[in-house]
């Protein structure tokens, strides 16, 4: 009798259905797919951390130079504003310098006719010298002879010079108003010069000058442009590694969002696999307790595990 009951209690183990084995490959094939996904996400991942390393990377070089181009951009601001007040100056030395050239050319030419008066004059009287100087010759000579000893004869002589000398100074009154003019001009002429060529000296320094300003405009505007080809470059690159980024980051929200509802569905298919598995084992103690119960009425003997189903179902 015994041996049927085990016979019997062999005979509840039930073979899977169709459908639990349906089930069975439904969640081979939803853990299979979690598993691929997981491994894509995870390489979708490393490359993003890759690429977005790049992209800054872009980013900081084209920022760097942009700092770099604005900079130089101050740069040549200021020495353009340098470089035109030293135009301006060189400019307005210029129209100075040539205000007094042209005034030392009047100078000079005033000069000349007071000259050519002088010696037509000077010829015209046998002068040879400059009246002043025979003034002041004729006014030693009288000195001399006030207040030093000497022989009748040298003062004879002394005096004879006088009197050469006063007659050479007879009508000289207009050669030395001529002389006077000639001397004055000469001065003022000298000082036109002296002015002229001060100015001279500061056109040249400040031409220099400029042009050295202008020669370093050249040269950093062409680094400007060529910093700006950079800058170009880097922000391609930049713009390039954030497309693949974002590709890729789509993607990624693509995949996460598929793994979530495959997640959802392994959630359920374990849920629905627990309670199958619960319902399986509730039939068979329930199978197992109506043995149990068959084998007291008919008064046979008990094992251990018939014990501890009997104590489960009371």
């Amino acid at each position: 009798m015994e041996q049927q009951q085990k016979s019997k209690e062999k005979g509840t183990k039930q073979e899977p259905d169709q459908e639990q084995k349906k089930g069975q490959t439904s969640s081979t094939g939803v853990l299979t797919d979690l598993n691929s996904l997981q491994a894509e996400i995870k390489d979708i991942k490393n490359k993003l951390n890759a690429i977005n390393e790049i992209k800054e990377k872009w980013y900081l070089k084209k920022e760097e130079i942009s700092k770099k181009i604005s900079s130089l951009i101050g740069n040549v601001k200021t020495s353009k504003e340098e470089r035109n007040i030293k135009t301006q100056e060189v400019r307005k030395t210029k129209v100075e310098r040539d205000r007094l050239n042209k005034e030392i050319a009047k100078k000079v030419s005033e000069l000349k006719i007071l000259n050519e008066e002088k010696k037509t004059k000077l010829d015209k009287l046998g002068i040879k010298e400059d009246p002043s100087k025979i003034k002041y010759e004729i006014e030693k000579l009288e000195t001399k002879i006030e207040t030093e000893v000497m022989s009748y004869d040298k003062e004879k002589v002394i005096n004879k010079t006088i009197k050469s000398l006063k007659k050479q100074m007879v009508g000289s009154k207009e050669i030395s108003e001529i002389f006077t003019k000639s001397s004055a001009k000469k001065k003022e002429l000298d000082e036109l010069r002296k002015k002229a060529e001060e100015k001279h000296k500061i056109v040249q320094t400040r031409a220099s000058e400029s042009q050295q300003k202008h020669e370093s405009l050249l040269k950093v505007s062409k680094e400007i442009d060529d910093l700006k080809e950079q800058e170009e470059e880097a922000y391609k690159q930049f713009f390039k590694q954030k497309q693949l980024f974002t590709e890729l980051n789509n993607e990624l929200k693509d995949k996460l969002k598929i793994i979530n509802q495959l997640n959802g569905k392994a959630d359920g298919i374990k849920k629905d696999r627990r309670s199958k598995k619960d319902a399986q084992v509730k039939q068979t103690l329930k199978e197992k307790e109506k043995g149990v119960e068959e084998k007291i009425k008919k008064k046979q003997k008990l094992t251990t595990e018939d014990l501890l189903i009997f104590q489960k179902s009371l």
